[in-house]
């Protein structure tokens, strides 16, 4: 190979700033090559913000080595949105709570911020063939890491939990619905911020779980998404009908944090493009609010290894916790209010908690028992043995989530905590239970030192600003329950 390019990329204002080195720029060169080789035309810089949203710029193919070496600007303000694309900090003066959160450099008049291409995240896109999905990882204009972006926080978490001597291996359930779409919504008066939902009826009748006609009714789309995420390297595993109608569940090889957030964003953003394709309309929303519509869970498995030997650490020869896995669960389970704010992260995810739908509504494990919090999957001499926390939703950004499960659980762990007696009976009211709202969420995440410690108070303070925001416009929106209350009695 003629490494010309890979030289002038090396050398360009990234490596100045120390986000490419040698090897990353032959890598780059081989995503340039291979690119042409494919006939790539457009290539979709992106990152995965706040809320595992991605979002980024799309460039022609030629400015493809310009930004391998140096990065592309993007507004900083894509950073400080909520949930409806509003920009919920003041960039124009300061003079907000953000100021105390050391934002300042992203609050000067919607500056911008730098994409950094990571040549190891390079997707060619099946469903657009011309095209192609390049991650990348965000800093700012002096080349300093931003302490709340998604992949920089997940990273922090795996370099603690390295340093404590273990990696972890996460696995991934996701639950989406997909429907028919009736309405688009596209009238004008619809364009409102943010926009008017669209209409839909049901692409299965459904409540029929694993019901192998149900699946025959919806093979085309799913055999669709199946290859396009072969395609892609997701490594999907397991393509289900699930509990509601229209519902569907993936699940994919078990893998690093990293790799595992990486495709849990890609395969949403491919599920909902190649649906629109279709006609269709795919939503991870975690509850819709239709007739009979079930709510979308995100189950995530997780074990741990140690590091010098490759071991699975959750791993007994017989029915008892070994001493890792009884700690994280404790871990998991003494930080899970504090956690919510990160794996459910929307008003609408604290509607899931309802009792016997097979959602938790309590802090509690049980051993294989899908109506606790963890559920442990622990089987004698079982080197698949893990637990599965069901807690979290399909709207949660999975580089929060994840940073979540390995700083809690890594805690337990550090702390020589010990999981209590395992629950017979998930929903018991004696059992301590989870935020009920997102701003019990928030308040306890807000009190929870845990995070202020190992991931710092900016990314505090800034995740705390953005949901407060959300928490205060979902307040002051005048509901159908209030209308029907009072608009005829007074």
């Amino acid at each position: 190979m003629n490494n010309s390019l890979a030289d002038e990329i090396k050398s360009g204002a990234l490596a100045r700033l120390g986000h490419r080195d040698a090897s990353s720029a032959i890598l780059a060169q081989g995503v340039i090559e291979q690119a042409a080789t494919k006939s790539i035309e457009t290539v979709r810089l992106v990152f995965a913000d706040q809320h595992g949203i991605l979002r980024g710029k799309t460039i022609a193919v030629r400015m493809l080595a310009g930004a391998f070496s140096s990065g592309i600007g993007v507004p900083s303000t894509l950073l400080l949105k909520d949930t409806s694309h509003r920009t919920v900090f003041d960039v124009w003066d300061g003079n907000t709570p953000s100021a105390e959160t050391g934002l300042e450099s992203l609050l000067g008049g919607a500056s911008d911020v730098l994409l950094v291409p990571d040549p190891s995240g390079f997707y060619p896109l099946p469903w657009s063939p011309h095209s192609a999905i390049l991650m990348c990882d965000v800093i700012d204009r002096a080349g300093a890491p931003i302490a709340f972006s998604s992949r920089t926080v997940l990273q922090t978490a795996e370099d603690q939990l390295r340093d404590a001597g273990f990696q972890a291996v996460f696995g991934l359930e996701v639950e989406f619905q997909i429907f028919q779409k009736t309405n688009a919504a596209l009238n004008h008066e619809q364009a409102t911020v943010p926009p008017a939902p669209i209409e839909t009826s049901n692409l299965t009748q459904g409540w029929q779980y694993l019901t192998d006609t149900r699946y025959s009714e919806a093979e085309d789309i799913l055999d669709t998404l199946r290859r396009y995420a072969e395609t892609m390297g997701l490594a999907p595993r397991t393509m289900e009908v699930e509990m509601g109608p229209s519902q569907f569940e993936f699940t994919f090889d078990p893998s690093g944090p990293m790799t595992q957030a990486d495709r849990f964003v890609l395969f949403r953003t491919m599920v909902k493009e190649v649906c629109e394709q279709h006609g269709l309309h795919a939503t991870f929303m975690a509850k819709p609010k239709l007739a009979n519509a079930a709510a979308n869970g995100w189950h995530i498995h997780q074990s741990l290894l140690d590091v010098k030997t490759g071991a699975n650490v959750f791993k007994s020869k017989d029915s008892t916790l070994t001493q890792h896995a009884s700690g994280w669960i404790a871990g998991l389970l003494e930080h899970a209010p504090a956690s919510c704010l990160l794996t459910t992260p929307t008003v609408n995810g604290y509607k899931r908690f309802t009792e016997f739908q097979l959602a938790p509504n309590r802090i509690t494990w049980g051993a294989d028992n899908r109506g606790a919090m963890i559920r442990a999957l622990l089987y004698p001499d079982d080197n698949a043995s893990r637990i599965e926390n069901r807690v979290a939703d399909t709207t949660a950004n999975p580089y929060y989530a994840f940073a979540a499960q390995i700083l809690g659980g890594l805690s337990g762990i550090k702390g020589g905590k010990s999981a209590p007696p395992p629950t017979q009976t998930p929903y018991a009211s004696d059992a301590a239970q989870l935020p009920d709202n997102l701003s019990t969420a928030i308040d306890a995440f807000e009190a929870s030192q845990l995070f202020r410690d190992m991931l710092g108070e900016e990314f505090v303070e800034y995740l705390l600003h953005i949901k407060r925001a959300e928490w205060q416009r979902y307040l002051m929106t005048v509901s159908e329950w209030e209308q029907a209350e009072y608009f005829n009695l007074f």
